[in-house]
């Protein structure tokens, strides 16, 4: 199944450019959410590099946060980059738990391979890459039991309908193993 990056712009922007005022486009090599301003009348997710996981990622983040955050760049979010120390990487796994939930339940929408991102290559310690999978696994799980936020399922919902994926289950998020 061919994932190309305009088919997500494409689903994105026919369920939320009129709705919510936000648009999603391809952008150079970092990620960024910008609000409406004088020049630009939409809200703005720039993804990065046209990596069709990067607008996954990046629209996750937007799903997750709430009318005021909209109004934010960046949804006014703290972000450590790369090279974390092991406490600081805890703190970023911890707030990363419910937008890589959403991430991994809108790549599933379209047949799309998802593994979570640690976002730490030169940190000074490894992260847990399985026991983040499961802390991940463990959150899509209580969304399909408990309600999937309101505009992610309208996303997953779209991205089904557009790629022809049945209904999500459980079973549709493996446990990883290595």
């Amino acid at each position: 199944m061919s994932h190309d990056y305009n088919n997500l712009i494409s689903v994105f922007n026919s369920t939320f450019l009129e709705s919510y005022n936000t648009e999603l486009i391809l952008g150079g090599d970092e990620p960024i959410y910008l609000p409406a301003d004088d020049e630009h009348r939409h809200h703005r997710i720039i993804f990065a590099r046209g990596y069709f996981a990067s607008g996954l990622h990046e629209i996750a983040h937007w799903c997750i946060a709430g009318p005021q955050r909209r109004l934010l760049e960046d949804y006014g979010y703290w972000y450590e980059p790369d090279g974390r120390t092991e406490a600081v990487q805890a703190e970023f796994e911890k707030v990363e738990i419910k937008p890589q939930a959403i991430e991994w339940i809108l790549a599933a929408s379209c047949g799309f391979a998802f593994s979570v991102s640690c976002d730490n290559l030169s940190g000074d310690c490894e992260p847990d890459r399985v026991g983040f999978t499961a802390k991940v696994r463990a959150q899509v799980f209580t969304y399909l039991n408990c309600g999937i936020p309101d505009r992610a399922k309208m996303l997953s919902d779209a991205l089904r309908e557009h790629y022809g994926i049945a209904p999500l289950t459980q079973a549709c998020f493996p446990e990883l193993v290595l």
